[in-house]
């Protein structure tokens, strides 16, 4: 096999979102948007509904056609975008349910879809989506299946903007009949005062941080292809980004940039045979990296990128930025297995 293979354990999925489910003790929902964090969101999305989730979120209208597909006709499936211009037809056809932002995309559904379900996203301080204070009333919100607002620091516990966009939400919607929702992952593991009626975890479900207790979901094997020995000042790679000062053995692998394993990595990740570590040595290139295995006695037929040694986010502090990126991130020429 030429190519890496990735295994993402469904029941570890499974088990994320039921402890997430059992920290609050309102209804929890998934967020399975782009392609379900990179993990496949037909399967993700499946496994989640058959363990009782009820209420999914995506990105777009484009995105909940194939959930609606894979769901059925039950599930409550939320687009975040809201209804956009073009969007009327298909959500109306998947009976999807858009989470308005704008006083135009109220507008908009009044006037195309008076009569289908709709949601309400209020901006409390994050300035990316929702209806701003100036603009709201909380009579909006009397149709309305949902409204929900997102918290910009969550994953800072101690950072002062959870409070002020805590409040600022309670403010918005005092009094209002319809249900309310503010926590992601970081939210619910803020505590029972960001809970709401409706929960909605997403990266924490896929084993990334902030929830640090998260059963790991993605196991990553890459190829090894060709080994050899690099002599002292021989270079290996790119601009010859790495020269050995020593005789090295380097093995070249099969996966790259095209596959998710960002150029930023370069130098600075570790994959592991078994349970040792080897360094990424020279650039990232679009198809292999190089890989030295000096202090191996054996060089296995594969070396792991994810697994129990190395998570997403461990990975992505290698190459400075974070686990949502590296899921996202994953290529379509990995081999896949569920299990």
């Amino acid at each position: 096999m030429g190519t890496g293979t990735l295994h993402i354990d469904l029941n570890a999925l499974v088990e994320n979102w039921q402890t997430l489910d059992r920290q609050s003790a309102t209804h929890t929902g998934a967020v399975v948007k782009a392609d379900g964090y990179g993990l496949g969101a037909g399967r993700v999305s499946k496994a989640l509904a058959q363990a009782g989730v009820r209420s999914f979120f995506v990105a777009t209208a484009e995105e909940a056609t194939a959930l609606r597909a894979t769901l059925g006709p039950d599930p409550v499936i939320y687009v975040f975008s809201g209804h956009m211009e073009g969007d009327t037809q298909v959500l109306f056809d998947l009976g999807a349910v858009p989470l308005l932002n704008s006083p135009e995309q109220i507008a908009r559904h009044e006037a195309r879809l008076p009569e289908h379900p709709f949601g309400l996203q209020l901006d409390t301080g994050m300035n990316r989506l929702g209806i701003e204070a100036s603009d709201w009333s909380p009579e909006m919100s009397q149709e309305a299946s949902l409204v929900m607002s997102h918290l910009a620091c969550a994953d800072e516990p101690d950072h002062a903007a959870n409070k002020a966009q805590l409040k600022t939400f309670l403010e918005m919607t005092a009094g209002i009949l319809a249900p309310r929702s503010l926590a992601a992952t970081g939210g619910i593991l803020l505590g029972p005062e960001y809970h709401f009626d409706l929960t909605r975890p997403g990266v924490g479900l896929y084993g990334g941080l902030p929830f640090e207790d998260a059963q790991s979901v993605v196991t990553l094997d890459l190829p090894v292809i060709q080994t050899r020995t690099v002599q002292k000042g021989e270079a290996v790679g790119y601009a010859h980004a790495f020269i050995a000062d020593s005789p090295r053995q380097i093995a070249t692998v099969s996966g790259g940039y095209a596959d998710g394993l960002i150029r930023a990595m370069s130098s600075t990740a570790q994959l592991y045979a078994g349970d040792i570590p080897c360094p990424l040595v020279g650039r990232v290139s679009m198809d292999l990296i190089t890989v030295d295995v000096t202090h191996l006695d054996t060089v296995p037929e594969h070396l792991s990128i994810l697994g129990p040694h190395q998570s997403v986010d461990q990975l992505a502090d290698a190459a400075g930025t974070i686990g949502y990126e590296i899921l996202t991130s994953l290529g379509h020429r990995y081999k896949r297995s569920y299990s």
